[in-house]
């Protein structure tokens, strides 16, 4: 027999033992899958994340979030993604209004995991549906409410409030929430709220329709942002610009032609965003106004016009 062989028979008799070994370990080892979420989880054991948030931790922690620093709150539930602990739901559906963004965020996303205790009759999620349209209720209450159906990502229920919201409520603070949650939630409304938002009142609101156009995969109101290049806002004018020139809308060539001169659009911004829109577009009949914007008395704008007349 040579040294080489005996080398490998020599390593293969410490392999099949350690394996026996490792075998005889698993199978003399407890059980620590948790009942009641195997079916759904699978078997994960206790040197999972869930050892870290461990239901009484995390009761510990929710029912006084003050008593820690936001990002311990929030690292308990990220490990608790999977955690058992129906107590303490009613005190997470609670942090839907705290004060810090992050921590309404978070709590929104473990909620929404849940199998028991949150979707049903009476129970968080129709809780928060309910705030929304409650006018009784203090606007933070109602904004915050609409932010956490959008966290929630449960259309069918999510969308209609959100929506009614975002066209009826009174403060511009809600309908700002309103608006983002119905771009999280993917929907441009059951009859185009987010179109009827972009000739809100509030600057914000319409910028954040604006945004919402470009975000959510059906839009079918172009027209709407087409009338925005001519705003009391700079900022929307320049935003709607953009919109246009993102959407490749041809049927908005003339009306954003009409503001890439100083004559007609004195922010330099909003002529910008114009020509660059126009190459965005590419339709021939801009050449002439992307030409002249190359003598613009804004870098700015000569530097679109440079980019946009290479489209054409």
């Amino acid at each position: 027999m040579n040294s080489n062989y005996r080398r490998f028979l020599s390593a293969s008799v410490t392999l099949a033992a350690a394996a026996l070994v490792s075998v005889s370990s698993a199978a003399d080892a407890p059980d620590l899958t948790h009942p009641g979420r195997s079916s759904v989880y699978g078997n994960l054991s206790d040197s999972s994340l869930e050892a870290v948030s461990t239901p009484d931790a995390m009761m510990a922690l929710v029912a006084a979030p003050n008593s820690a620093a936001p990002t311990a709150i929030w690292t308990m539930l990220e490990h608790g993604e999977r955690v058992e602990c129906l107590s303490c739901i009613p005190y997470v559906g609670q942090m839907l209004y705290n004060s810090n963004p992050k921590t309404r965020e978070i709590s929104a996303w473990w909620l929404r995991r849940r199998i028991f205790g949150v979707f049903g009759k009476g129970e968080v999620y129709e809780q928060t549906v309910n705030a929304v349209s409650d006018q009784s209720k203090p606007e933070l209450t109602r904004a915050y409410a609409a932010s956490a159906l959008g966290e929630f990502l449960e259309g069918q229920a999510g969308i209609p409030p959100v929506a009614t919201a975002l066209v009826s409520d009174s403060s511009p603070v809600v309908r700002l929430a309103a608006a983002n949650a119905l771009i999280r939630l993917n929907n441009q409304g059951p009859n185009s709220e987010l179109s009827t938002a972009l000739s809100d009142k509030d600057e914000e609101v319409r910028l954040a329709a604006l945004n919402g156009v470009t975000h959510i995969n059906v839009f079918s109101n172009v027209d709407q942002v087409a009338n925005l290049i001519s705003d009391a806002s700079p900022l929307v004018r320049r935003r709607a610009a953009q919109t246009l020139g993102a959407l490749k809308s041809a049927d908005a060539v003339v009306g954003l032609i009409a503001i890439t001169t100083p004559d007609t659009e004195s922010d330099a911004g909003v002529r910008a965003a114009a020509v660059w829109a126009l190459g965005q577009i590419a339709d021939p009949a801009a050449r002439d106004a992307v030409l002249a914007a190359k003598n613009d008395a804004d870098s700015g704008v000569r530097d679109a016009a440079s980019i946009a007349s290479r489209h054409l």
